[in-house]
């Protein structure tokens, strides 16, 4: 017998222990992540799934108004959410999961659910019961962005032999012009390029506060930073990583002064990023999604592909009652 409950605080330390164990868990499903955020920004919903007093996964959610529709939703304060299973979950507690949810959230009121589903490189055991089982329940995708992903060689040899040929010299053109790339600290050179990045070229600001991101780093010093690329002392070009889970290692942010684009800082300080993966064990390096809404960014999508990588799906569910 499947059974749900609102998560309490009393319960966090055991959610992310559970969570590090578990076949899809990531740092976005931590508690210790998503409590950074102040407590008045969402309104927490997240619930717990039983059978026979066993915890059988998590789902990280809030409680939103949606085009005047109360929904449940995966948490927005992370990139994904979705259920956090163990490796052996089977089909049939996979189905009754689903239909257990659909249940908890009508009787609590929620018009629907809505929920984005980690890509299928953040499972220890690849599996996609999840996602036949919203299907068979009811659930239609809403979303279906795409992400592109680079697996890690096995040398720095295999690494650069990925890269295009018209970027390998573009990186070779960036070394001998100065440039150089290393893990920084400067995280308010950083913010500042960021902001003005994403102001002119997405009249957008980024999603946290330069006080969130310093918390952020703070509170995750080994699974988040940000590597720079230099010029005659100043910042250029910068990248901020996050370590999601063993193995995978996800560019949160990307930005670069325009003014110093002739020098092709990207290109090195990603070719130097993918060898820190090597050497950090990364198996999977997740560029970020090029779509938005499901519209394809075709030059954003191009720059990624000249390293080697390719796209995988970012799936988002819906249901109404």
């Amino acid at each position: 017998m499947i059974k749900i409950k609102k998560l309490s605080k009393n319960n966090y330390a055991t959610w992310d222990s559970f969570v590090l164990e578990a076949n899809n868990g990531t740092l976005f499903h931590l508690r210790r992540f998503l409590s950074y955020h102040p407590e008045d920004r969402f309104k927490d919903h997240s619930v717990e799934i039983y059978k026979k007093n066993t915890l059988l996964s998590v789902f990280p959610a809030a409680d939103i108004i949606i085009n005047d529709k109360k929904m449940l939703t995966s948490h927005p304060g992370s990139s994904y959410g979705s259920f956090v299973s163990k490796e052996e979950l089977s089909i049939k507690d996979a189905m009754e999961m689903v239909s257990k949810l659909i249940d908890y959230s009508s009787k609590e009121g929620f018009d629907g659910i809505q929920l984005t589903i980690p890509p299928g490189f953040h499972s220890n055991r690849l599996s996609n019961y999840i996602e036949y089982s919203l299907l068979i329940n009811g659930f239609d995708y809403f979303r279906r962005d795409v992400t592109s992903i680079l697996t890690i060689e096995s040398s720095e040899d295999k690494i650069l032999n990925k890269i295009k040929p018209s970027h390998q010299r573009a990186l070779r053109k960036s070394k001998k012009l100065g440039v150089t790339t290393k893990l920084t600290e400067r995280v308010d050179e950083f913010f500042s390029m960021l902001k003005n990045n994403l102001k002119i070229r997405h009249g957008v600001n980024p999603t946290h506060s330069l006080k969130e991101l310093k918390s952020l780093i703070k509170l995750f010093p080994d699974s988040i930073n940000i590597y720079g690329a230099f010029y005659d002392g100043q910042m250029i070009a910068g990248v901020l990583n996050i370590i999601v889970k063993e193995g995978v290692a996800l560019a949160f942010y990307i930005s670069h002064k325009e003014d110093f684009q002739k020098l092709r800082p990207l290109n090195l300080l990603f070719f130097d990023i993918f060898k820190w993966s090597l050497k950090n064990n990364i198996k999977v390096y997740d560029f970020g999604t090029f779509t938005d809404k499901g519209i394809a960014n075709m030059g954003l999508g191009r720059f990624k592909e000249s390293f080697g990588a390719s796209g995988v799906f970012r799936d988002s569910f819906k249901i109404l009652f």
